[in-house]
């Protein structure tokens, strides 16, 4: 059933980005009077459908994907002389019409994210300023030497970063030393972190968490931290002594404990609280740990943002996204990353499916991401992409003249093979995560 529900979340999710992205190169074309042969959800044989004007709407039996058929958009179209092809038009026009699919996807993952803002947006309840919370023993921060409420003040050259900025430049420095200064003690110092390569995610680890007010999601009925009077909302101080300043240390301190009790400070209605917790040994995802039976997480704040400052929010988010798919993508071809990191459609299934029985909030906010990451994919420079397509354009604007048919149809070929040996690579590796070994 899992299964049939993420097929049918994925349908959902991309069938809105293909039909918005369609869109957008449809009403691009339309505006410069060129004629569109086929609006098609889908590739290959078509299922159903129905003709308005020149155009045949339709679904097509391969529903992952979708393009719009322009009159003369294919090199050594016979149709390149009629007044109504895209041959026809202008260099700036033909540019427009190509850029007008991301574009679309652009404004969709940007009114996505605002709309969700307006209605639950959520934020660290104090200024989310680059301190340390919590330091990986034996990772690559630690052996640095990085410690618990070190200020990141620099990262590379980007000065004052946020934890957004500081996420970018880790997860695609993998094996690469990246300069960090720190503010300690009203000392500035020079740290060299190397991260390391996840091998799950194929992104950079640094094996450091920001510092953040801690508290408890949820108790497992029946156990111990239940019993011994835990309650979902308490904010947590420290446990033996030790301040809990981000989620993985009561995780630490427990599975270090071997067992033995553990003392707990805990605010509740503003009043501290203390309590003595004994782990027990349970079964967690075919391990055995110790464990109290309390979910910690960072404590934010919901709150709902006026559309000006939705909006604001969404572009700078989405900005943020872009970014990082960017950076995935270059640590990639330079091979600073794995290229684990890529999702193919069984990935983003599996997230859809997720997202979806997390609530609308999750799916809508996947729903942007993935929106984000099509558009910068599909403006990346390469043959066939619409990014490709522009560089042809914007090369053929600066030669004042065309490029030969020969050259146009041996680059769409090579664009054409690249892309179907990405996503037979990206099918591949989903199967790969989801097999044991």
């Amino acid at each position: 059933m899992a299964i049939l529900q993420n097929v049918w979340w994925l349908l959902v999710l991309i069938g809105v980005m293909i039909l918005i992205h369609e869109l957008g190169h449809y009403w691009a074309a339309r505006l410069f009077d060129v004629r569109v042969e086929t609006f098609s959800i889908g590739f290959g044989p078509r299922l159903f459908g129905f003709k308005k004007g020149d155009t045949d709407f339709r679904f097509s039996a391969i529903l992952f994907g979708g393009y719009v058929k322009m009159a003369g958009d294919q090199p050594g179209d016979e149709a390149a002389s009629d007044p109504g092809s895209l041959q026809s038009k202008p260099r700036w026009q033909r540019l427009i019409v190509v850029f007008a699919g991301p574009f679309m996807n652009m404004v969709l993952a940007v009114a996505v994210l605002a709309g969700v803002y307006m209605v639950h947006y959520e934020k660290l309840p104090s200024n989310s300023s680059p301190v340390i919370g919590y330091v990986v023993p034996d990772g690559a921060a630690a052996k640095a030497g990085v410690h618990d409420g070190d200020r990141i003040v620099q990262i590379g050259n980007t000065v004052n970063p946020t934890w957004e900025d500081i996420a970018i430049k880790e997860a695609a420095s993998a094996g690469h030393a990246l300069s960090v200064w720190v503010k300690r003690d009203g000392q500035r110092r020079r740290l060299e972190v190397t991260p390391v390569l996840d091998q799950k995610s194929g992104l950079g680890f640094a094996g450091w968490a920001e510092e953040s007010q801690v508290e408890i999601a949820d108790v497992v009925p029946g156990m111990n931290a239940e019993k011994a009077g835990l309650r979902k909302g308490d904010l947590l101080v420290s446990i033996n002594g030790q301040p809990v300043r981000s989620t993985p240390k009561l995780h630490d301190v427990i599975t270090h404990g071997n067992g033995q009790a553990v003392q707990i400070v805990f605010l509740r209605g503003g009043q501290k609280h203390e309590i003595t917790v004994t782990p027990a040994k349970s079964n967690l995802d075919g391990a055995t740990q110790w464990m109290i039976g309390a979910l910690p997480q960072m404590r934010t704040i919901v709150t709902q943002l006026p559309f000006p400052q939705a909006v604001r929010e969404s572009v700078r988010q989405n900005i943020k996204g872009a970014a990082l798919f960017y950076e995935v993508i270059k640590g990639i071809a330079e091979r600073r990353m794995s290229p684990k990191s890529l999702s193919g459609p069984i990935g983003i299934a599996q997230a859809s499916g997720e997202a979806a029985r997390e609530g609308p909030t999750a799916f809508f906010e996947l729903m942007a991401m993935v929106s984000t990451q099509l558009a910068t994919l599909n403006l990346l420079p390469v043959p066939i992409l619409d990014g490709g397509v522009i560089v042809l354009l914007l090369m053929e604007m600066f030669l004042r003249r065309d490029l030969s048919l020969q050259v146009k149809e041996t680059i769409t070929k090579i664009g054409f093979v690249f892309l179907m040996a990405v996503m037979v690579f990206a099918i591949y590796n989903d199967i790969s995560k989801i097999l044991p070994g």
